[in-house]
């Protein structure tokens, strides 16, 4: 009888543990609607179960994150509790037997060049990207005729609250870039960009402006897809700077020869460079700085996220580099309001230095700008997200 009681008690023990931790673990947020996995913990820990009763191996790549071999359960379904992600999105994909795919119970968001899951893994303490109960803008989707390209392209606009009510008032504009392997949707979508701009909006540190997320892959008629979505990849580093820089030129002369007078002519903006911004994550900050600093009659603040100058590292020559725009530090402070750059203090080395050079070059050369470097995350969307949250206030001021 003793024995049956210390063995009830150890079920007991085991079915608390097992209730407790189902407690601890919640259906994370970018989940599919009633999905419960996968779930996270307030660690950051993530618990990814999957149903494959027939595959004999599963495991789940987090691209900046853990690879994990999944356990097969009683069940037939497959588990696994990760250590500890930093907060954020998170993407990911499941393997099974070979087999690489998407999270039935994920949402599906554009990274990588595909529609892959991604995790949300809460930042303690951090609302300023949450929905809160303050006047919110709108997000419209719009589509213009580009003559540079030869064909009809897609743009995400966000408005800021009031826009339809206050039918005389006209916004300054922020054109903002998605990365590489992402699309327009991404400032959206990962970044919840309309939300970090109606917080600011509603808490007066920013001015309501306008908000163009365009998509940024761009070529004419006859080139090559090398380095698009689903395209063939470069072969060399320099194929790479090659083909990047051939793709900067075409989306330049889309930008400002269509985009721009679209948006001029279909929301109320003023129309001006000392009102009109840039800024890019990774791929859209190099192609954010090629084109405003060849066309500074068209801006006058401008932002780099995880991605600048596409020096590769080396020091910047004032008087060659971006046609000489940073020769004169005088009368480049005079004409851009503002310059930024941010890197994440996890980034990948190569990326991490390559900035921190940049931002020394530009200081040696004695150009005025705001540097910022964000604490703990990775080439990933909560960095972004941060450096959207100190950009934006410094716009038009």
């Amino acid at each position: 009888m003793k024995a049956i009681g210390i063995l009830l008690g150890l079920l007991s023990l085991t079915a608390v543990s097992s209730a407790q931790e189902q407690a601890d673990f919640k259906p994370a947020e970018t989940n599919i609607w009633g999905a419960e996995y996968p779930r996270v913990d307030a660690a950051g820990r993530v618990k990814v179960r999957i149903k494959a009763a027939d595959a004999a191996k599963a495991r789940v790549n987090f691209w900046s994150g853990p690879k994990v071999d999944l356990e097969k359960q009683a069940d037939g379904s497959w588990e696994v509790i990760t250590p500890p992600l930093v907060p954020g999105l998170h993407y990911y994909t499941i393997i099974v037997d070979g087999a690489e795919f998407a999270d039935p119970g994920s949402r599906a968001f554009f990274g990588g060049g595909r529609y892959v899951s991604a995790v949300e893994v809460p930042e303690a303490g951090a609302d300023y990207y949450a929905i809160k109960d303050v006047p919110r803008g709108q997000v419209r989707e719009v589509w213009y005729s580009s003559k540079t390209t030869g064909t009809w392209r897609h743009a995400l606009v966000y408005l800021p609250p009031g826009y339809d009510t206050q039918g005389k008032t006209r916004y300054p504009v922020l054109y903002l870039q998605h990365g590489g392997g992402e699309d327009e949707t991404g400032w959206i979508r990962q970044g919840r960009a309309n939300f970090i701009l109606d917080n600011l909006i509603a808490e007066g540190k920013a001015k309501p402006m306008i908000v163009v997320m365009a998509y940024g892959y761009a070529r004419r008629t006859g080139q090559s897809a090398v380095n698009l979505p689903g395209g063939p990849a470069p072969a060399t580093p320099e194929a790479r700077m090659r083909t990047m820089q051939e793709m900067a030129s075409t989306f330049q002369a889309d930008v400002t020869d269509a985009l721009i007078p679209f948006v001029d002519s279909t929301f109320r903006t003023i129309a001006h460079r000392e009102h009109r911004a840039m800024a890019g994550l990774s791929m859209g900050g190099f192609q954010t700085f090629q084109i405003t600093l060849n066309r500074l009659d068209l801006f006058s603040h401008i932002g780099g996220f995880s991605g600048a100058g596409g020096l590769n590292g080396r020091a910047l020559d004032p008087k060659a580099d971006f046609n000489g725009a940073f020769a004169d530090p005088k009368a480049f402070a005079k004409k851009v309001k503002l310059l930024w750059l941010g890197v994440g203090t996890a980034e990948p080395e190569r990326m991490r230095e390559g900035i921190r050079s940049f931002h020394k070059s530009l200081t040696d050369a004695g150009i005025e700008h705001v540097y910022y470097e964000a604490p703990g995350t990775d080439h990933e969307w909560e960095t972004w997200r941060r450096d959207l949250r100190d950009f934006v206030p410094r716009l038009f001021r």
